[in-house]
Order: structure tokens, then sequence, then C-alpha cells
């Protein structure tokens, strides 16, 4: 059996791009999402027994910031070929996707997960932990995501902020 040596190497980059995508997950999104707030907040979230309004509530916000975090993670493997890491970030500006009505999709479905989770638990301490990360957040990108990407990207990066919002959804953007 013959095998084609582009097709071989293509699918050995999607692996290993699918790989480090999915240790970034565990290791970035996860250990912020999940294991801080148990670790820094509430080591042993009480999880009910029963469950009733808070905790069905919950689960749709839970459930969007999840979708909304992996359609990102897709987009910025497959528009990008890379991952969200800035040592690896993508070589390409990712304008599809939700990106098109959002600059910052993927800090906003990490946030409702964490804002799930406060719901979920009923825990003041993981909404105190969310509104601190998203101060964090909004500072990094001001500081360091947005002018590092305005130098990689100059005009397209500065048009694409002119018509896309930082943190609101906003009409769809469409590049010229």
């Amino acid at each position: 059996m013959c095998h084609n040596p582009r097709y071989v190497a293509a699918s050995a980059d999607a692996m290993w791009l699918f790989l480090k995508n999915v240790l970034f997950t565990i290791f970035v999104p996860g250990t912020v999402a999940v294991l801080l707030p148990r670790v820094l907040v509430e080591p042993d979230p009480a999880f009910p027994a029963v469950w009733g309004a808070p905790q069905l509530a919950a689960l749709p916000i839970l459930l969007a910031g999840l979708l909304i975090y992996l359609r990102c993670l897709w987009d910025f493997a497959h528009r990008g070929r890379a991952t969200p890491l800035p040592l690896d970030a993508p070589r390409v500006l990712v304008v599809q996707g939700l990106y098109r009505y959002v600059r910052n999709p993927m800090y906003l479905g990490v946030l409702l997960v964490i804002a799930g989770q406060a719901i979920f638990f009923e825990s003041r301490g993981f909404a105190i932990y969310g509104a601190v990360w998203f101060a964090f957040v909004h500072l990094f990108t001001m500081v360091y995501e947005e002018p590092t990407l305005r130098q990689s990207f100059g005009d397209s990066y500065d048009r694409y902020c002119r018509n896309v919002r930082r943190w609101v959804p906003g009409r769809p953007y469409t590049p010229c």
C-alpha cells in the first residue's frame, strides 16, 4: 500500500495541533475555570443532593460557556492553525466564527463557566473570583494582547477593532 507523504505530514500536523489544543485547554482554562476557584475559594464545594432553581439555571450558562470556548478553540486551530497560547499564536488574524461578533469570545466563554459554577454552587466566593479574574483579563487584554496583535497585524487589526467591540457582542464583522 502506497501512502502520500503530503497526506501523512498533514495528518501528523493536524494530530499535533489537536494535542496542543487539548493540553492548552486542560492547563489554562481548566486551571483558571475549575482548579483555581476550588483551591483559592472553596476547596470542597458542596454538590447539592437535590437540585433547585439555581442549579437548573446554571446548566445552560455552563453549557453556553463550554460551547463558546470550544467554538473559539476550533476557530484558532482551523483558521489560525495554532493555539490560543501566545507562544503558539495564530499567524493569521482570526475574525471568523464568534470573533465576527466580539473580539474576546473565548474569555467570555470561560467567564460563563465560572459564573455558572458560582450559580450552581450558590457561591459568593466563586462570583468574586470571577470578577477578579475578569478584571485581570481585561487589563491583560489592553496591556499585552491588543498591542501585540496591533504590532503583528497592523491595519487589519485596527480595522477589526473599529468594527468589533471588545466585550459586548454586536453586528457581525465582514472583512474587506
